[in-house]
């Protein structure tokens, strides 16, 4: 796998760093009350799980999966509910956790769809920031790291469903999803 990096773009040690920051600031701010964890498969369960051990207010969990990419390095645009969530959100404080903010299409079509279901609060934890694509404004409580317009891969994100198990953010290199 390494072979196919470019370079690594956010170590191990720093995005640990950056996770304990994120879960320091979401347990503040929830000091009162019970979090409702929703993560987003398949992206955001490493980051998730990080985050997740880290909270320190009472929490339950539970995933969703949301495709937009397929087996693309670009999102597609439309979106298709893979897995829905087990549980009502009805005035639970739901705080959803997904791996990166690139269009902005996707969290803003699942922050309208989580809405629907009347949850007291919302709010979105992402790891991964790339404002250089955002083409649909959603707000992000709780943000990780801002990155280049670089296709990424590792901590959870993949390419193709390959890479998702390196530990660090890196650059995949272009000839690795480039046409043949």
């Amino acid at each position: 796998m390494r072979q196919d990096i470019a370079s690594v773009l956010i170590d191990e040690a720093a995005i640990q760093a950056k996770v304990r920051e994120m879960a320091a600031a979401i347990s503040r701010d929830y000091a009162d009350r019970e979090l409702s964890v929703v993560g987003i498969l398949k992206g955001a369960t490493v980051f998730c799980a990080d985050l997740l051990r880290r909270i320190t207010v009472p929490c339950t969990l539970d995933f969703m999966a949301i495709s937009s990419y397929g087996a693309a390095s670009r999102s597609t645009g439309v979106h298709r509910i893979n897995l829905d969530l087990e549980g009502p959100l009805i005035g639970r404080h739901v705080l959803l956790v997904e791996d990166i903010v690139d269009t902005g299409l996707t969290l803003r079509f699942l922050r309208e769809y989580l809405i629907q279901r009347t949850p007291a609060s919302l709010s979105i934890a992402v790891l991964l920031d790339k404002p250089s694509r955002r083409k649909a404004d959603v707000e992000v409580e709780y943000r990780g790291f801002e990155i280049p317009d670089e296709f990424v891969v590792g901590y959870g994100l993949d390419y193709a469903g390959k890479y998702r198990n390196l530990p660090d953010v890196c650059i995949l290199k272009p000839e690795v999803f480039a046409p043949k």
